[in-house]
């Protein structure tokens, strides 16, 4: 294998099975993570996470003001509520440290005593360095109303299925 460098451009001669997987029992194609939701349940779920910014711009110019505005109702609250929920872990995680490495500090005791969560402070902490799933999110935004109470056995959208026409009615004499 010799690659040669000139200021102008780049040759490779070599061959290509050096570039080729030499070990057969590897797969050559990445594995990601699979949640347990449908499409409809994931669409519900980061309707509630993101809200408007979900949808595309088409999506958006057909949808009506009340609709929006309900949505952007429902990812305030869901944002709200998951903001709590980082907040109460991030006091248990540094209460657990404090509590562990400083037990005997007047620090560690009035830490100890601070459990109360700020609206106002948005908490930057990641889902996954606090150690959250998916799952965990859903259940709090059911548990707290901006979720369905049967979204995890929500299998279609239940818009989606196909409606009655009965037409017009005749009038009988």
């Amino acid at each position: 294998m010799e690659v040669k460098n000139d200021n102008t451009k780049l040759e490779y001669s070599g061959r290509m099975s050096d570039y080729q997987l030499h070990n057969q029992n590897k797969k050559p194609y990445v594995n990601y993570e699979q949640d347990s939701f449908n499409s409809y349940q994931n669409h519900l779920y980061k309707r509630a996470l993101f809200g408007l910014s979900t949808f595309e711009k088409s999506e958006l110019e057909a949808m009506c003001n009340k609709k929006k505005m309900r949505i952007a109702k429902v990812h305030k609250k869901a944002q709200r509520i998951i903001n709590i929920y980082k907040q109460k872990l991030t006091i248990a995680y540094t209460n657990d440290i404090f509590s562990t490495l400083f037990p005997n500090s007047p620090v560690t005791e009035f830490l100890l005593e601070e459990t109360e969560t700020d609206n106002s402070l948005k908490n930057s902490l990641t889902f996954k360095e606090l150690g959250i799933t998916k799952e965990k999110i859903a259940k709090i935004l059911i548990s707290e109303g901006v979720l369905p109470k049967n979204f995890m056995s929500i299998r279609k959208d239940p818009n989606a299925l196909p409606r009655l026409n009965y037409g017009k009615k005749e009038k009988t004499m």
